[in-house]
């Protein structure tokens, strides 16, 4: 999707999530600039957004993510990381969200 990316990703308990994100941000980061997939310098957004699910929902998941073009056709990125904040009972303050965005 032009606007965000869907990584589904398993990983060890004792592995940190923000040491995990920071890797895949600036290795990918890096090899799209030295590719030079973009005209300007590529950068990922600040911030990031994770949730868990279980092994046993890993068909859902990954069904889910293949679909992306469809799914979004019908909700905006937005749209569907509100529900999902919702959905997950994690507070925030819209204030906060998406100023890129609109």
């Amino acid at each position: 999707m032009p606007d965000h990316i869907h990584a589904f990703i398993g990983l060890k308990p004792s592995m940190s999530i923000s040491d995990l994100v920071r890797d895949v941000k600036n290795n990918s980061s890096n090899f799209i600039n030295q590719h030079k997939f973009v005209k300007d310098k590529f950068s990922w957004q600040e911030g990031y957004g994770v949730f868990s699910y279980s092994h046993s929902q890993i068909s859902s998941v990954y069904d889910y993510i293949l679909n992306q073009e469809e799914h979004h056709k019908k909700r905006t990125f937005k749209e569907e990381y509100m529900e999902l904040l919702k959905k997950f009972e994690i507070e925030f303050n819209e204030k906060y969200l998406f100023e890129w965005i609109d």
